[in-house]
């Protein structure tokens, strides 16, 4: 018990010293040892990286689970360390109720069918968003939580040791700051002569006395002061290993970027495809409908709209066409040769160009920022390009890349 009251009273004097330490350089009364430019950055580094992790963690999370209440669930479930029960997706629940509505409905009816065909294609999406989900969640958010509980814990902690060992090192410096000066007042007062007439020896020996024991208040703080500077170096030395692991930190997020972005692409081109093969047999049940129509009412069966309806042409699929990012579409337009098209007799307008723009291939004409051209349109052309012209160049230029003057 004797041995936990005196740590217990030199931890309390510890605390003491490192709060009056931090109190007094807030109020500018105590000097600071100050990390090299170098930590510094690193410093600042971690921190944005904590941050900025934190957030986009947080986002992910609203992303793959916009209902706050089963993210709270979800939460809770991490926490103790429970498995997450299956949840039914919305897209799931969605095939459900169509597909119960289309027995209720008749199976053998147009809309009992559409209803059937719909559903299934909800499923499908359904069980597509549960596996994007998950290949999210282990690939992408497991690694940003594993860093924020793990690594980021532990630098903390090293730099919460780093700040308690800095403020233990500019204390001993304070204390060997005011021994010096103290043992240099008390040599003062010990070298004057004594005057025995008029001083008591009494008081020139206490001077001596003074002098001797601030001159050993020196040495002891010294020592103090080389094992402080000895632990203070050692922690900022680990500190640093750490805050360096910062960047095997970015490659490892790098490498999970790149495999939530392809689980992603992966998910929407599922889904862009299941709905592309429910187009086309939706589309082939175009005619049945017309069909119902008819049977329900005989005397609209030769009325003018029920023969308009029944001319009506089947239900267009979605067109597949390649594309390049960046690139515009012009198989709508046709290959356009700059060098047959003439401008209007009238139409032209000046434009001044905002940005640089590359010529993507020769239709087009290669623009750069603040030059004047003229520009006109041409009948069935896309309203977002215009035809340009910079002397005797001629082509093609983005609307978005002008500002059109008269």
């Amino acid at each position: 018990m004797e041995f936990n009251v005196k740590k217990l009273a030199s931890d309390a004097g510890v605390f003491f010293s490192r709060a009056m330490q931090f109190t007094e350089e807030k109020l500018g009364q105590a000097e600071k040892t100050e990390l090299d430019a170098h930590f510094e950055n690193l410093l600042a580094r971690a921190d944005c990286t904590k941050n900025w992790t934190e957030k986009i963690l947080r986002q992910t999370e609203v992303l793959l689970q916009p209902n706050p209440s089963a993210r709270v669930e979800e939460f809770l479930y991490e926490k103790l360390d429970r498995k997450v029960p299956s949840r039914v997706t919305n897209g799931e629940l969605l095939a459900q109720y169509m597909t119960e509505a289309a027995n209720d409905f008749g199976p053998g009816t147009p809309y009992g069918k559409t209803l059937i065909k719909v559903g299934e294609t909800q499923r499908r999406l359904g069980a597509a968003e549960r596996e994007f989900i998950h290949s999210a969640s282990i690939n992408f958010l497991t690694p940003l939580r594993n860093f924020l509980e793990g690594d980021w814990r532990t630098i903390s902690k090293e730099r919460r040791i780093l700040q308690n060992r800095r403020l233990d090192l500019d204390a001993c410096k304070a204390r060997l700051k005011k021994a010096k000066a103290a043992e240099a007042k008390a040599a003062c007062e010990g070298d004057a002569v004594p005057d025995f007439q008029e001083t008591r020896p009494r008081n020139y020996v206490l001077s001596a006395s003074a002098s001797a024991l601030w001159s050993d208040e020196v040495e002891k703080a010294e020592h103090e002061l080389r094992l402080t500077q000895t632990e203070f170096d050692r922690q900022a030395e680990v500190t640093r290993l750490l805050l360096e692991g910062i960047s095997s930190t970015h490659v490892n997020h790098l490498r999970c970027l790149h495999e939530f972005v392809e689980s992603q692409t992966n998910y929407y081109a599922q889904c862009y495809q299941f709905m592309l093969d429910l187009q086309k047999q939706l589309g082939r049940f175009s005619g049945t409908f017309v069909g119902n129509a008819e049977s329900a009412s005989p005397a609209a069966a030769t009325s003018p709209p029920a023969v308009a309806a029944a001319t009506l042409p089947a239900v267009p699929t979605i067109p597949v066409v390649p594309t390049i990012v960046g690139v515009p579409n012009t198989v709508a337009e046709g290959v356009l040769n700059p060098s047959e098209v003439k401008p209007p007799a009238s139409g032209t307008r000046r434009a001044r160009v905002l940005y640089d723009y590359e010529a993507a291939d020769s239709t087009e004409l290669a623009l750069l920022a603040d030059e004047m051209i003229t520009v006109y349109s041409l009948p069935g052309m896309d309203p977002d390009w215009l035809i340009g012209e910079r002397g005797n160049q001629k082509g093609k230029v983005p609307v978005t890349y002008l500002e059109l003057l008269s």
